[in-house]
């Protein structure tokens, strides 16, 4: 498993920017691999948001954000919001 974490500061409409994120979070449920998603928002920072999305692998993950589907979903994000994405594996966990 790898989790894919994206920090998405938004500079933008914040209404606009929920409806891509929404639009890109139901695209990539879809997707083979896709394992859980969560949204955060930072406590006292109303524009900053954290994006976890759980894969099978890497591999999946890079097929699905390789897809013209995905590439055109994601334009529209990109006037909106300054993102910081990164693919993370688990090093140690606890429950």
């Amino acid at each position: 498993m790898v989790t894919f974490v994206n920090k998405l500061t938004v500079h933008g409409d914040m209404d606009a920017f929920l409806a891509v994120k929404d639009r890109l979070t139901a695209y990539m449920a879809a997707q083979p691999g896709y394992v859980s998603h969560q949204t955060l928002r930072q406590a006292g920072q109303a524009n900053v948001y954290l994006e976890l999305a759980v894969w099978q692998d890497a591999t999946a993950h890079g097929k699905a954000v390789r897809s013209r589907e995905f590439q055109s979903i994601v334009g529209h994000l990109r006037p909106l919001a300054t993102p910081e994405p990164g693919l993370y594996e688990t090093v140690e966990a606890s429950a």
